[in-house]
């Protein structure tokens, strides 16, 4: 008796295949502004469909360990990573991910556009970059700190270029070492203090909790200024080397890459996901840092830049993840055969699928709004999209975060067996997507920053405003789309109110998670409404089906299973 292999599954291209992402660069880029990225996103795709996947799949094999000590007893807490996180890594900085919105030429030839170029680069690469994506994230917000104004010009000068740079010889990526074991995301009770020293730069004493890419050359921290008080507007980011080689407190005879003197690596994490990123608990004992800003000023407002960045990544990370996932189930759709027929022809499998190709679509357009938003920002520094931003990057991150988890499972159930054996490379779907509601804020964390946002910031002004214009646009579509999202506007718009008035309440913040659900998913509605009134056919499908889904919590597997090959 021969024994059966199941062939494995082949998805599509990420980007030819992709129509939705390739309409909304249409749209937001214009026809030659897309033609303008073509290339390197063809190029980028067939590196994530060759080197890359195996890359992938040799990180995720080899995750990363410590070494504290080398063979004659000296501390030297070196990380040691993979070939193929090597990989990812020169990979990131050749095809501009991180670099891509800061270079002139990009900017030059798609303005505030070279976000949303970003954005679609992220959505090729991120899915199977063994999460190289965090370290890209991290880079992408220490360069948008780094730009501001009242960053001191040698400093930028120093670390900026190596942030965005595109030779993989001298690019370099950030770490982030924000929390601490006492508070986690509440920053109020960060013990780390900072104190000047004669030449300008300061040394750092506190004990650092969740350290993302705890091998990267830098990274930015939070610390009390000595004196400053309590609270956590009053922390100022810093710039910590890693390295010796690029602390003047390390002696000549130090090696180049040996830690920076004062900074320890207690221990890596064992984390549910993310293997192949090296997050660390790290000690520091006066630490060469450098401010990034005046740290007599207030500085949570200006980390805020970085974690902002950071947040729309997440959001971006969600989608791709999702719009991978389901392409590899598709895939195994087509080359599985169950009860006498593929798979892929069954209704009830169909139904599913298409109506994660609707949750995928959903994510995919809030994600790339927020990018879109970040852009106009950075380029012409537009108040408009800058005041919808801060509602916009919490709710987006908070949304698809949980969109992305609840996907992720459906997709292991895809496979059946199959979705549960590491090897075949599905777990690892749902153990990486559920950090992406836990970083950078849980969503009650978010739900309250977007309570923060609408109450102190009139964040709730763009927001509904956007709502309204999408329901005339929504009318020629569908009377009973544009029906239901005028509702939700008016209701958001009642509820809103009644947070002005008392955001205090008990009721106010206990609803706070909901309040933010609805309003992303009605966002969501809007952001696929304009897509297809511009024109996308795949948009306004989805549109429906969102609205019916996620606004009246009707079931939409019969119109799902119809429309699979159209939202696919």
């Amino acid at each position: 008796m021969t024994r059966y292999v199941q062939p494995v599954p082949t998805p599509d291209d990420p980007y030819s295949g992709d129509p939705l992402l390739r309409s909304w660069l249409d749209r937001h880029l214009g026809p030659a502004g897309h033609a303008a990225a073509k290339g390197r996103l063809a190029d980028l795709a067939a590196d994530v469909t060759g080197p890359l996947r195996a890359a992938h799949a040799d990180a995720e094999a080899h995750p990363p360990t410590l070494v504290r000590y080398d063979p004659w007893g000296a501390r030297v807490d070196r990380i040691d990573t993979s070939a193929g996180w090597q990989t990812q890594r020169a990979a990131a900085a050749r095809h501009a991910v991180v670099a891509l919105p800061y270079l002139e030429a990009a900017r030059t030839t798609w303005g505030a556009g070279a976000r949303v170029v970003q954005h679609a680069l992220l959505h090729l690469y991120a899915p199977e970059s063994a999460t190289f994506s965090c370290p890209v994230a991290m880079a992408d917000g220490a360069a948008a700190l780094l730009s501001r104004p009242e960053v001191d010009a040698g400093v930028r000068d120093a670390w900026l270029p190596r942030l965005i740079s595109t030779d993989p010889d001298t690019a370099i990526v950030s770490g982030q070492w924000m929390t601490e074991s006492q508070g986690g995301s509440d920053l109020s009770g960060s013990s780390t203090i900072g104190r000047p020293a004669a030449d300008g730069s300061w040394r750092l004493t506190g004990e650092k909790w969740f350290c993302s890419a705890a091998d990267a050359p830098m990274a930015v921290t939070l610390a009390r200024p000595d004196g400053a008080g309590r609270g956590s507007r009053v922390l100022a980011p810093f710039l910590v080397p890693r390295y010796a080689a690029d602390s003047p407190l390390a002696g000549a005879t130090v090696a180049a890459d040996a830690p920076a003197p004062g900074v320890t690596v207690h221990r890596l994490k064992d984390k549910l996901g993310t293997w192949a990123l090296p997050t660390a608990e790290i000690g520091l004992r006066d630490a060469y840092a450098l401010p990034l800003g005046d740290p007599a000023v207030p500085g949570l407002v200006r980390a805020m830049a970085l974690v902002a960045v950071a947040r729309v990544h997440n959001a971006s990370a969600a989608a791709s993840g999702m719009r991978r996932g389901l392409a590899y189930a598709r895939a195994y759709a087509q080359a599985r055969q169950v009860a006498g027929g593929r798979l892929a022809d069954s209704p009830l499998h169909r139904a599913t699928l298409g109506t994660l190709a609707v949750d995928a679509a959903g994510a995919f357009v809030l994600a790339g709004h927020a990018f879109a938003l970040l852009g106009r920002v950075e380029v012409g520094g537009d108040p408009d999209a800058a005041a919808e931003l801060r509602v916009v990057a919490p709710l987006a991150k908070l949304a698809t975060g949980r969109l992305a988890v609840a996907s992720a499972s459906e997709y292991v159930e895809a496979f059946g067996g199959a979705g549960y054996v590491e090897d075949t490379g599905v777990p690892r779907l749902l153990r990486d997507a559920q950090v992406l509601p836990i970083w950078e804020g849980t969503t009650n964390v978010l739900a309250l920053d977007v309570l923060r946002a609408v109450t102190r910031e009139d964040a709730a002004v763009p927001l509904l405003r956007r709502l309204a214009a999408a329901v005339d646009l929504a009318r020629p579509l569908s009377p009973a789309l544009a029906a239901t999202l005028a509702a939700v506007t008016d209701e958001l718009r009642e509820r809103l109110g009644e947070i002005t008035a008392d955001p205090a309440a008990v009721e106010v913040v206990a609803g706070a998670r909901g309040l933010a659900l609805r309003a992303a998913y009605a966002l969501t509605t809007a952001l696929l409404v304009e897509h297809a009134a511009w024109g996308d056919e795949q948009a306004e499908v989805a549109a429906r089906l969102w609205a019916r889904r996620r606004l009246r919590h009707e079931d939409i597997a019969a119109d799902a299973h119809r429309h699979l090959d159209l939202l696919g």
